[in-house]
């Protein structure tokens, strides 16, 4: 007779804080062990819990239109914790009776395609999807993003899931976790979904260019994954295209990372791409994040389309095709950028908060509003369309300067890059532009216990008044972020981070000396919060 099976809860499980995890609308958490102060906290039985609960949250928000059982995509970037997190999300998935389709390698916005591509060869449309990713973190980090076909999951939402699995976590037993592996073994299938999404993005280029087979032929493209998940493009994209792509580098993935880190917005990322143009005499240079959601470009001549002129260049091909639109983008963005956007191109810049998904999301309510938008942009390379469902997709935003490439080759128009560089001439840029970052110390007693955020506010609203009484700062007349001032020709921006003690302080100017004055000013007005880290500003403004 055999024994019974136990239901006892697993004895050995650490105790986990779920919302800890909650990075905005994603989940981050540390995967692997090795780094001195951060210990594991997104363990397999962790990954398990997670996954059971947005499945429960799935069928609930999928009941009305639910026919059979539900199917959940996975993908995963480069990371060496990857396959460790997908077996125990697909446990979690199974156990909790929906079907699990694995696709390895993949970028983010493919999985939320997944969600919309109609093709049973490849078990689409699924009714949910995960993303195992943490963007351009460590090598040691990990998390979720989570998608159906409404688009990207809210703040909201993901705390709805935490809550969840923090109930699943603590009524794990040793045969429910015996019970999902049996069914994770028995209902996983594999699928190459990475194909048909370059294949899409091949398709939207033809079209673009009057279905021409090879509209980039004669072009040399170059591109950078940084050994994330974005080597595909160069072979699964250009090469299709016509492009030729000899002297792309660190397509291979490999999640320790060791050229440098995929990160569009990394000065050592930037230098590597802008090198390998000018090495190869590129006509174009493309590089992407670790997960593809961020990318920027570099010209033939070395100059960098990111951050601002990224922004710039991507309204204006946006601009000539819904002239008058709404451009949104994050607080950072530079005066010098409103002028062009708005007196350049003829649009509307509406500049709003930090946060990729604060971008999206005020974009899409602006248009539901009625004001038309077609573009949400972040300066850190996060840029959505409206024609593309909203999707964050640095593939896509590529593709968009590849069709300005390809039209302009069909219309007779030569001249390699120069069809982007021309399209951004006319954009004031700064002469000095820097980030500072000033930390609050959480166990100053000045914080008379109270939240960082608290004091944080505090500091804003004093530095507010102060600007109020000097003659030569004026407040910006609208504004979503902080306390934004312009002066001396210039202007400074500070922000309480969405999730750090930190206040951010932006400065841009014409020269050092205005950006200092800017500095002086801010500095004056802080020093009163002695919680308040200020010696990187001391430091600029010394320098």
């Amino acid at each position: 007779m055999s024994a019974a099976p136990t239901t006892s809860v697993v004895p050995s499980l650490d105790k986990v804080d779920f919302l800890k995890l909650q990075n905005g609308s994603d989940i981050r958490g540390v995967a692997v062990a090795g780094v001195e102060g951060e210990p594991v906290n997104l363990t397999e039985p962790v990954a398990e819990a997670i996954a059971a609960a947005f499945s429960g949250w799935l069928v609930e928000k999928k009941k009305a239109d639910a026919s059979g059982r539900l199917g959940v995509s996975i993908g995963h970037d480069s990371r060496i914790s990857a396959q460790v997190l997908q077996d125990a999300i697909s446990r979690g998935i199974a156990g909790a009776g929906l079907n699990v389709v694995q696709y390895g390698l993949a970028s983010t916005p493919a999985m939320f395609n997944s969600t919309l591509t109609e093709d049973d060869a490849f078990l689409c449309p699924v009714d949910g999807s995960i993303m195992i990713t943490a963007s351009h973190l460590p090598y040691n980090r990990n998390g979720f993003k989570f998608f159906t076909n409404a688009g990207g999951l809210g703040k909201a939402d993901i705390k709805d899931i935490l809550e969840r699995a923090a109930d699943i976590y603590n009524n794990l037993t040793t045969e429910s976790l015996m019970t999902s592996k049996e069914q994770a073994h028995a209902s996983i299938k594999r699928v190459d979904y990475m194909t048909i999404y370059a294949s899409d993005l091949v398709k939207a280029v033809r079209k673009a260019a009057g279905n021409i087979e090879k509209p980039l032929e004669g072009f040399h493209i170059v591109v950078d994954a940084g050994n994330g998940a974005g080597g595909f493009f160069a072979a699964k994209v250009l090469e299709p295209l016509g492009a030729v792509t000899a002297g792309s580098q660190f397509l291979e993935p490999d999640g320790m990372f060791p050229n440098h880190i995929p990160n569009p917005e990394d000065k050592t990322a930037m230098k590597a791409i802008t090198q390998a143009v000018l090495h190869n005499k590129a006509d174009l240079g493309i590089i992407f994040d670790t997960d593809v959601d961020r990318s920027a470009a570099v010209d033939s001549t070395g100059r960098e389309f990111n951050r601002n002129r990224l922004i710039a260049l991507m309204s204006a091909i946006v601009l000539e095709e819904h002239p008058g639109t709404t451009i949104v983008t994050d607080s950072v963005t530079s005066d010098g950028l409103t002028t062009f956007i708005e007196k350049k191109l003829g649009g509307k810049h509406h500049r709003f908060k930090r946060g990729y998904r604060n971008v999206i999301d005020e974009a899409i309510r602006l248009n539901s509003i009625g004001e038309e938008s077609h573009l949400a942009i972040e300066t850190s390379g996060h840029g959505a369309l409206k024609e593309n469902h909203w999707l964050d997709d640095g593939a896509y935003l590529m593709v968009k300067i590849l069709n300005k490439l390809a039209s302009a080759r069909a219309s007779g128009v030569g001249g390699g890059s120069k069809v982007l560089t021309d399209l951004v001439q006319g954009l004031l840029e700064p002469g000095v532009a820097v980030e500072l970052r000033l930390k609050i110390n959480q166990n100053h007693p000045a914080l008379k216990g109270g939240s960082f955020r608290d004091y944080g506010q505090a500091v804003l609203k004093h530095l507010e008044n102060s600007v109020e009484s000097d003659p030569k700062l004026q407040k910006a007349p609208v504004n979503y972020e902080g306390v934004r001032v312009s002066g001396f020709g210039g202007w400074f921006l500070l922000r309480l981070s969405l999730h750090d003690p930190v206040l951010p302080l932006n400065i841009e100017a014409p020269s050092n000396e205005d950006a200092v004055k800017l500095g002086l000013h801010v500095l004056a007005a802080v020093k009163e919060f002695p919680a308040l880290d200020t010696s990187a500003l001391d430091k600029f403004v010394q320098a």
